[in-house]
């Protein structure tokens, strides 16, 4: 009755060449935290950051959410690249990498040509 009891493995299991330890060590079909988080955030590119800057262009939070839900119904729709409307401004938006690419105030939108966009959506 003295029989050892077992539970997984006493020593690491050997990490194949080239795969890192966390690559290893993750569980096979789910997805690390890391990636998983950068999936869900909105991102701003350089550019659209300097934009921004530029322009005096300040989000709150709620207007955030609306960015977010946005990029979530283009996403469901297949977009790839989108223009949000959005009060007096105009978003680019990477759905794919949910990064807003650039940023327009009203007074730049007028007279602008939209290129390279698959969608719209208006935000209100």
């Amino acid at each position: 009755m003295n029989d050892p009891i077992r539970v997984g493995q006493l020593y690491p299991a050997k990490i194949p060449p080239g795969t890192s330890r966390n690559q290893a060590v993750s569980t096979p079909g789910r997805e690390n935290f890391q990636s998983v988080l950068e999936e869900k955030l909105l991102k701003f590119s350089g550019h659209a950051s300097k934009r921004l800057e530029q322009r005096g262009i300040e989000f709150n939070p709620d207007q955030l959410r609306k960015i977010e839900s946005a990029i979530d119904k283009a996403a469901a729709k297949g977009s790839k690249e989108s223009l949000l409307l959005m009060q007096d401004m105009a978003l680019i938006v990477n759905v794919r990498n949910r990064t807003v690419v650039t940023a327009v105030d009203g007074n730049s939108m007028k007279d602008n040509v939209f290129t390279q966009i698959d969608s719209a959506v208006i935000v209100s």
